[in-house]
């Protein structure tokens, strides 16, 4: 988180990936199915990968180092 480019929220993510400037996608385990399957269809698209990450919406803002939820997460620059 501290030496790449990431961007955190869905609206963000599709934004990202309908650009194709994300190189990855990290999708939270309890993220609505209508919501992963948007991602994933243009993730598809723009020849992404997607991760999904095993755990919570909050266990991954925890990891990212926020104080809040985070359901999606795109890497632009790996760092």
């Amino acid at each position: 988180m501290k030496s790449g480019k990431c961007s955190i929220g869905l609206r963000q993510t599709l934004r990202l990936l309908r650009k194709g400037g994300a190189r990855l996608i990290i999708i939270a385990n309890n993220t609505p199915p209508l919501r992963k399957t948007e991602i994933e269809y243009y993730a598809m698209l723009s020849k992404t990968g997607v991760h999904h990450y095993n755990g919570t919406n909050r266990d991954l803002g925890t990891a990212c180092g926020k104080y809040f939820r985070v359901s999606t997460l795109a890497i632009e620059d790996p760092g």
